[in-house]
């Protein structure tokens, strides 16, 4: 498994955060820590450690920009 950063924006609403949880471990994915940043304007933007399977982590990124308010504003490795 391979370890990206991700810095994401969520609806600031209940729920959203487990939702954005949930699609990541249905993608196969591991959340290894979780930083909540700030609530702005509606939206909570969090960093967002996950160990992903194999090396690309491009199915997960669609995956959770599919999600109604979700963007992923970068990604990174974690060496």
């Amino acid at each position: 498994m391979a370890l990206f950063r991700l810095n994401v924006a969520i609806p600031d609403l209940p729920g959203s955060l487990g939702l954005l949880a949930s699609a990541i471990g249905s993608a196969g994915g591991d959340i290894r820590e979780l930083i909540v940043l700030k609530s702005e304007g509606g939206r909570g933007f969090d960093d967002i450690t996950v160990a992903v399977p194999g090396s690309d982590p491009t199915d997960l990124i669609n995956l959770l920009n599919s999600i109604g308010g979700v963007e992923v504003i970068s990604i990174n490795p974690v060496e």
